[in-house]
């Protein structure tokens, strides 16, 4: 894809999409990654049912630390993986007190370091709680991106490398939010809305449904 037509697609989607951000309800860094460490394999939505009442209960690392597995599991048992979850909150909770003074690192290599972070969720910390000009690629990203021919590979880092070189500066920070949210309500998995999406005229796939000549 050239760069006048990436260009022209990140034009559309932020139009499209004005206010990019995370589905995931948090307070602060802290709530964030606690809730994207729920999120995996599971929704958005089942994640945030359970966790005000979690982050009622536990507002902080050291609650959590201190806390039961079964104590976190009565708050989490209805999102998947529940008990390696909870396993895995409480022991990044355990290294958030004793080595980060109960806060979310900054930093790749230390977020890496936590119990059920991976590159993934590390990017997801680093863009959307501090900023930084990360794209985090999950399944919609991954989808959109070799649809659309924005980035294609075969893997996840081979696309967040291509996504890094070929997606602007200006739109680097909301990158993310805009591929995962234009991916989550138009270009579906199995029924991509292709004639309702604004990016069609920019986008590649061979497989377009409904009317793509309008504007």
């Amino acid at each position: 894809m050239s760069p006048a037509r990436i260009r022209t697609l990140f034009e559309k989607l932020s139009a499209s999409i004005p206010n990019p951000t995370t589905e995931l309800n948090h307070k602060n860094p802290f709530q964030l990654l606690i809730s994207v460490i729920l999120s995996a394999q599971a929704t958005d939505v089942s994640v945030n049912r359970a966790t005000p009442a979690l982050f009622e209960a536990f507002p902080d690392a050291k609650s959590i630390q201190n806390a039961g597995v079964e104590d976190i599991l009565s708050h989490i048992r209805s999102i998947g993986l529940a008990p390696t979850k909870a396993k895995n909150i409480i022991r990044t909770c355990s290294i958030l007190s004793s080595q980060h003074s109960g806060r979310v690192p900054e930093n790749r290599e230390a977020l890496e370091s936590l119990p059920g972070v991976g590159r993934k969720t590390a990017n997801v910390i680093l863009n959307t709680a501090f900023g930084h000009h990360v794209i985090a690629v999950d399944t919609h990203i991954f989808r959109v991106s070799n649809r659309t021919g924005l980035a294609t590979g075969k893997n996840v880092r081979e696309v967040e490398d291509g996504l890094m070189k070929k997606v602007p500066g200006k739109w680097k920070k909301d990158a993310h939010h805009l591929l995962i949210l234009h991916g989550r309500y138009t270009c579906k998995s199995r029924k991509p809305n292709c004639g309702k999406c604004v990016i069609r005229r920019q986008c590649e796939y061979m497989g377009k449904t409904g009317d793509t000549l309008k504007d």
